[in-house]
């Protein structure tokens, strides 16, 4: 049994936090090299690193986290996740919380599927009441004609990591997963940078 861990922040502005997450995990037992991690909006249904660890798992293993809102903030997603826990007969770990165990001969108790459900709708909840407020606040910047969003992505700005491995993607060594991957960047900020580099070259 490999006991693994997974930690989520939405950017890569939040290195604090993830550092943490990663500390917490490690005090909870989780071996460093058998912790994904990743910058993915809890939204987003393609983060490379969770994938790739659902794939890695076998039976019997389990996957800790700190809070169900690492995992998604999408209920229907939550519930692809509980169901493929179940079909992979893994334990899925909620650090201090709840264990979906999952395990050979092992059946979900109801309250504990429920009140993990239940956690992920208000993990839902919570991200629209944020995203509602960014629009409303920005609206309101606009009507007083203030300058809103980052500076523009130029060929200057583009972290140097893009150009660290930017001629392994040119010379097709890795594919545009495996940039990003490498890069801890999404594959669409990715691409865009792709798209800034080659419409520069003469």
């Amino acid at each position: 049994m490999v006991e693994y861990g997974y930690a989520r922040c939405s950017t890569n502005e939040s290195k604090q936090d993830i550092d943490r997450q990663k500390r917490e995990l490690i005090a909870l037992g989780i071996r460093q090299e058998n912790i994904f991690w990743e910058y993915e909006s809890g939204k987003n249904n393609d983060r490379i690193q969770f994938n790739r660890l659902m794939k890695i798992v076998k039976e019997g293993d389990s996957i800790t986290s700190l809070e169900v809102s690492r995992l998604t903030r999408s209920t229907q997603k939550l519930c692809e996740i509980i169901r493929e826990v179940q079909e992979k007969k893994i334990k899925l770990i909620i650090a201090g919380s709840l264990t979906i165990d999952c395990s050979p001969g092992k059946d979900i108790d109801p309250l504990t599927k429920g009140m993990i459900m239940m956690w992920g709708v208000f993990a839902e909840l919570e991200h629209d009441i944020i995203v509602q407020r960014i629009k409303s606040g920005l609206a309101n910047a606009r009507e007083k004609g203030k300058t809103l969003g980052r500076p523009k992505t130029t060929i200057d700005n583009i972290p140097s990591i893009f150009y660290k491995y930017y001629p392994m993607f040119e010379s097709n060594t890795i594919n545009l997963s495996e940039f990003a991957r490498l890069c801890q960047i999404s594959r669409v900020t990715i691409y865009k940078y792709i798209n800034i580099v080659e419409n520069h070259k003469p």
